[in-house]
């Protein structure tokens, strides 16, 4: 291996000149990459390389030198430990100028975009304590359960008190979870022998609604005094509407199983997106920030530039969110998910909200859409917001040929966002404008809606 400018083990004093999309600061030495964690672009700072590759290294960080005016102290007492958070350490306006600068920069360098309209990324008045949704792992370690999250790039759990970021509700559940996991003696799923009960435990909180769902998830029937739990639960936790068993007997890491068990209440709660109501059962997808989704949805809305004549496609609906949003100004709107119990979900909202101008259909949006474009159903407006792994490309050369006027593209991921979008401008699209929302304060992740058209 041709001979590096670091050696392992050695300090150096570097700059540090840019990030990468998972927060990571970054220097050079002769051209040369180091990876420093916890380093803002603009310190200096003194490093210890802790691993060395031939064409770039990791640098612990050992102290900073000069300091980035956004650094602060984190207010998690885990921070070190856990791996949820990774940007505690800059203050919110630094965190909304790096989303901004890791979204243009992926865009380019991945999509090939420059000069392209992207506005500020827009953040959260009160950027904590903002998820409806909370799953903790349970582990036991040293006769300790541990209830809490993953260290980072580790199975070994980190036990949480009080988390920053989930609704204050889910510290009281887990303190009430705890003590009555060990005043009745209830075993711990081991995911080495795959014995135990007790694998994760799931909150999800109505933000305007304000009802809760706890769900135990378990490697198992049945949980021991049943009855005591959901009287201890009842009596400790406000606004609590379910509590439900989710059965999971599986060696996996998937952390749901497809059967639950409903302990109390009716296994589901509600909760509103803008004026519009949502049925939120254990499996389903929902926004883990509703605050930031309105503004997220509205902005969607706003790029579809609806007059209430169009043909809209919802290509990845879940429960039928954001199909429900282009409701209000589209003449009809076709929601396509392959998750069959979303698209249930999907049809029982529309049922709530007395919507009857949006079809819900079950199958892959890349075989879905052609059919629809054989009965010649032709869209106007073109809807994504796929997972992290970006648009099927089947679905893009689907989307290609039915040829939308507009298309509105929501993502969760700049990479796969700007390797789509690469696709599609080569097809004929043009990238008007992108805005950034922050729907996770705190984290490196930002989401992302892009108004495209021909």
């Amino acid at each position: 291996m041709k001979k590096t400018p670091v050696e392992k083990n050695r300090e150096y004093i570097i700059d540090i000149v840019s990030e990468t999309n998972e927060g990571m600061g970054v220097g050079k030495i002769e051209g040369y990459t180091i990876f420093v964690d916890e380093a803002l672009m603009g310190e200096k700072v003194k490093i210890k390389i802790v691993k060395v590759l031939k064409n770039y290294s990791y640098g612990k960080l050992l102290e900073i030198i000069e300091k980035s005016p956004y650094r602060i102290e984190p207010q998690c007492p885990a921070i070190k430990r856990c791996g949820g958070c990774q940007m505690q350490h800059i203050n919110y306006e630094g965190q909304l100028q790096y989303k901004t600068r890791i979204v243009k920069e992926v865009l380019e360098r991945i999509g090939g975009l420059k000069d392209i309209v992207i506005h500020d990324t827009i953040g959260m008045e009160k950027p904590w304590n903002y998820r409806n949704k909370a799953q903790f792992p349970v582990q036991l370690k040293d006769g300790k359960v541990n209830i809490g999250f993953f260290a980072p790039r580790s199975h070994e759990v980190v036990d949480i008190n009080k988390c920053m970021i989930q609704d204050k509700i889910s510290d009281k559940v887990l303190e009430t979870l705890r003590n009555f996991i060990k005043k009745y003696d209830i075993s711990i799923y081991d995911e080495n022998t795959g014995k135990g009960l007790i694998r994760h435990i799931m909150i999800r909180k109505g933000y305007k609604t304000g009802e809760v769902m706890v769900c135990i998830i378990i490697n198992g029937e049945r949980i021991p005094n049943q009855d005591i739990l959901v009287d201890t639960l009842k009596q400790n936790i406000e606004g609590l509407k379910t509590i439900v068993l989710n059965i999971n007997k599986k060696t996996t890491n998937v952390i749901m199983g497809e059967k639950n068990l409903v302990l109390y209440g009716d296994g589901y709660i509600y909760d509103y997106i803008g004026d519009f109501k949502f049925k939120i059962s254990p499996l389903s997808f929902f926004q883990v920030n509703p605050i930031q989704t309105e503004i997220l949805y509205n902005k969607a809305l706003e790029y579809a530039n609806l007059t209430g004549e169009e043909t809209v496609i919802d290509a990845y609906c879940g429960i039928g969110t954001i199909s429900l949003f282009m409701s209000q100004r589209a003449k009809f709107v076709y929601g396509v998910e392959i998750v069959g119990q979303a698209i249930e979900d999907a049809k029982e909202n529309a049922r709530i909200n007395d919507i009857n101008n949006v079809e819900f259909i079950h199958g892959e949006s890349e075989v879905v859409i052609p059919r629809l474009y054989e009965q010649g159903i032709k869209a106007d407006v073109i809807v994504v917001d796929p997972p992290r792994k970006g648009c099927d490309e089947k679905l893009l050369e689907a989307i290609v040929k039915m040829s939308p006027k507009r298309m509105v593209y929501v993502s969760c991921n700049p990479a796969t966002l700007a390797r789509d979008l690469k696709y599609l401008t080569s097809k004929g699209y043009e990238v008007k404008e992108v805005q950034p929302v922050d729907q996770f304060p705190q984290t490196v992740h930002v989401e992302v809606v892009v108004l495209l058209f021909q």
